[in-house]
């Protein structure tokens, strides 16, 4: 029922041995979330729900991951045979360019994507930093320090075996203990997600504007000024749409990209029957070959145009969390491949005869009588593919904020069932603005495209780096697999970057700008929370001190509890003596609440709390840590204070019973931590849990004075809403109970009548005085910027703030 592990020290040191119990006894279950691997391996894989339940992912996905990807067909051709490709338009090179492009599809999104990087997920996540989790889990790649014992006893922690070959430990132990290496793993890991961001704000506006473009191309009396309001417009719409989730979304979208995709393998069946039935031996690499010895350096830079063909390929893995992996090679492999290889077909055979209509290769080879049909439904799917990368962004930024990586900013979960489905205020009126200015900007769909597919082939080659050393360190496979792997894929996607590069001042600057910039904020916070932690580290309380006090700390205590927010997970903050140093007095009983982010997606609630000591047992001070997975939403249920005192009172309870803590009543116990299941509390706590009303006839006896209780009752009077219930607690009439025990849950109850104080620190992080000007510019100036602009701690932690109380505190880094 409950479960305890050691705490390490972070120098590596070990604590006395643990309390009881092993991993095997908490519950595996990710509560709340429908469709996580951890769930799913519990019911029977082929079972009418599971089916009926991957059916419906799948025919969602199509309306969030599959959009972008099915609109290329608008502008590929289009882009290939543009600048110095033009003296090429031959059928032999329209035949070179289908071959480029179905292979494209096929090894990229088919082989490397849906055969490889699917089954990389970790616990049903997908994305650059799940990668980066599950590597941090199998070997110390982490630069925050707060990794504890406990958290491996995680029941998402575990992945794979544990062996590994001579060759990937040497590597594993080369990274470790160089941290100039794992700090360029990180930075590696922030651009891709950075460049993810940057096909966030590229994507709306080349979707759209080559929809809008098309009307322009029907309606030639409409001006250019015209066609980048409607533009905008649209693009307003489209991000006001985004709070009402991605589940909404999902399905007012879904038919509207599977109409799109029957429409165009229908034209381009018909196209490859009737205009030429031979280009089905350009699905032959031979003609790859052939196409390069025509066209030599004009055919590798045409390779930017081909490179739009895979576009959005990333959002498959980026947006996994939303679905899952089995859904979405579903949709790919049956719907997507096939419609979009026969419609390039279809169109590369109406080019090879109508070698004129290049420049509008889409909608020339429309046959007549569909044409304003498929113009709507076209237009359509255009905006419908700015869905996919706009969800995908918003699953990289929750990953970077729970990882310290991005500033605090709100999260709202969107569906009760599917887990993973978030918005993101802030980030979606950011990436509005962005993509207005550059639709207003540029007004051309070429000069965005050379940005776009910049970002979209540097997150695939990171991504495939980071896929090699997921198959040496947690797949365990040899080194030669992984260095196969990435040989093949970079020589693959070399080829498209370097393309790319070169049309760099033809646009492609504006993806390194946007990437640098979210890049330097990144890693500006993650430096920044880095160091801040280092501080406290190193500036701990030491236990001699505070054992020298007693238990009073040689001030008065006062009844109630003092929760004492902390970002160490071990130790005693500095910020305690600047409290005990300058208050006279303190509460009767303090807890010291750490909140967080372990390298895993989710964590179960009956693991979240891990419960524990600090000093003896006269000092009534207790140690709380609560875990969240970078993909937990941290919610305020209202009945924290409840969960806390139960969870304590077991750990009381559970501590009395272990022969070796009843020798010495001296020890300190610092680092002793115990996960406390919420469903062993129900069944053996000896607390008696009643709930009272809420109305005029409920009080408590409190040591408040008149006048705070009246200002709390003015509070809850004007805040009717988030008042649920309130909780009393007795201690039960359990016979033979240890006297010391009794006490010690009397004294617990009496101070949570009493009231409880949540005490954070507002601290002020500065530069030292002999620190580099780069230093105290990163510090002084960039973090503290993100610092008084980002969510507050209070309001990220959901604490009350009617019982909050910050206290300044200067950091010196």
């Amino acid at each position: 029922m409950y479960q305890v592990d050691i705490n390490r020290q972070e120098d590596g040191a070990e604590l006395p041995p643990p309390l009881a119990a092993s991993a095997s006894e908490v519950s595996s279950h990710v509560g709340g979330r429908e469709g996580s691997a951890v769930h799913r391996k519990k019911q029977s894989k082929f079972s009418v729900v599971n089916i009926t339940r991957d059916l419906l992912l799948a025919y969602q996905s199509f309306g969030v991951v599959y959009g972008d990807l099915s609109t290329s067909p608008l502008y590929v051709y289009k882009s290939i045979f543009v600048d110095k490709l033009q003296k090429h338009q031959t059928p032999d090179a329209i035949f070179g360019a289908f071959s480029l492009v179905f292979w494209t599809i096929t090894l990229l999104p088919l082989l490397k994507y849906v055969v490889v990087v699917l089954s990389a997920d970790d616990n049903g996540e997908g994305g650059s930093f799940a990668l980066y989790s599950l590597l941090c889990r199998h070997a110390k790649f982490s630069l925050l320090p707060n990794q504890q014992a406990a958290d491996e006893e995680l029941s998402a922690y575990k992945y794979g075996s544990t062996g590994h070959s001579a060759s990937s430990l040497s590597l594993k132990r080369f990274l470790e203990r160089h941290k100039k290496a794992r700090t360029v793993l990180l930075i590696i890991v922030l651009l891709g997600a950075c460049m993810l961001i940057g096909d966030g704000v590229l994507t709306p506006p080349i979707s759209v504007l080559s929809a809008i473009s098309g009307i322009q191309d029907t309606a030639e009396s409409l001006p250019n000024g015209a066609v980048v309001l409607i533009t905008c417009v649209i693009l307003v719409g489209l991000f006001a749409l985004q709070h009402v989730g991605t589940h909404r979304v999902a399905f007012l979208f879904a038919p509207i990209v599977i109409i799109w995709l029957i429409s165009i393998f229908a034209i381009g069946l018909y196209n490859t029957i009737v205009w030429n039935p031979n280009i089905l031996s350009a699905l032959s690499p031979y003609y790859i070959v052939k196409f390069f010895r025509e066209t030599g350096k004009d055919g590798w830079i045409s390779l930017g145009g081909v490179l739009l063909s895979v576009t959005g390929t990333e959002a498959m893995f980026a947006d996994l969390g939303h679905f899952n992996s089995f859904s979405m090679r579903l949709a790919f492999v049956f719907v997507v491949y096939p419609c979009l290889v026969v419609q390039y077909m279809g169109q590369a055979a109406f080019l090879s005869k109508n070698i004129p209509s290049i420049s509008n290769s889409f909608y020339d080879s429309v046959p007549g009588g569909a044409h304003w049909p498929v113009f709507v439904i076209a237009t359509l799917a255009s905006i419908v593919g700015s869905q996919s990368i706009i969800t995908a962004t918003f699953s990289i930024v929750k990953q970077c904020n729970a990882l310290g990586c991005f500033p605090r900013v709100k999260i709202v979960h969107t569906s009760r069932h599917i887990y993973g489905q978030i918005y993101i205020p802030e980030i979606n009126w950011i990436l509005m603005i962005l993509t207005l200015a550059v639709a207003i900007g540029f007004r051309d769909t070429t000069l965005i495209g050379n940005a776009y597919g910049l970002a979209c082939m540097t997150v695939m080659v990171i991504t495939t780096f980071l896929m090699s050393l997921i198959i040496v360190f947690v797949w365990e496979r040899n080194i030669i697999f992984a260095v196969a792997f990435l040989i093949f894929f970079w020589f693959i996607e070399g080829l498209y970057l370097s393309a790319s590069v070169i049309k760099v001042p033809q646009g492609g600057w504006v993806s390194l700008v946007l990437s640098l910039v979210f890049l330097f904020v990144m890693f500006v916070w993650h430096y920044g929370t880095r160091k801040k932690y280092s501080f406290d580290l190193h500036n701990k309380v030491p236990l001699r001190w505070l054992l020298g006090l007693g238990p009073s700390l040689g001030i008065v205590r006062v009844p109630g509890i003092g929760l004492i927010y902390s970002e160490l997970a071990t130790g005693v903050p500095s910020i305690f003596s600047h409290f005990v140093t300058n208050l006279p007095a303190f509460h009767s009983v303090l807890v010291f609440v750490c909140v967080k982010s372990v390298p895993v997606p989710y964590v179960a609630p009956e693991e979240r709390f891990l419960i524990g000591r600090i000093c003896p047992r006269p000092y009534r001070m207790y140690r709380c840590i609560i875990r969240y997975g970078y993909k937990d939403i941290q919610r305020n249920d209202g009945d924290f204070e409840e969960q806390l005192i139960q969870s304590i009172a077991e750990f009381i309870q559970m501590e009395a019973v272990e022969p070796q803590l009843s020798s010495s009543e001296s020890l300190s116990f610092d680092g002793r931590m115990a996960v406390i299941s919420t469903k062993s509390i129900q069944s053996s706590s000896s607390l008696i849990v009643r709930d009272d009303d809420l109305g005029s006839s409920y009080s408590i006896q409190s040591s408040k004075s008149p006048t705070l209780q009246s200002l709390r009752s003015a509070y809850d009077d004007e805040n009717m809403q988030i008042r649920r219930r309130r909780v009393r607690f007795q201690l039960a009439d359990t016979p033979g109970m240890d006297p010391a025990v009794r006490e010690e849950l009397t004294d617990l109850i009496q101070a949570k009548e009493a009231g409880a104080a949540y005490i954070l620190g507002h601290s002020y992080v500065k530069a030292r005085r002999s620190s580099s000007f780069l230093k105290k510019l990163v510090i002084d100036i960039a973090y503290s910027f993100l610092r008084k602009n980002c969510r507050g701690p209070s309001v990220a932690l959901n604490i009350p703030h009617i019982s909050l109380i910050e206290v300044g505190m200067i950091y010196y880094v």
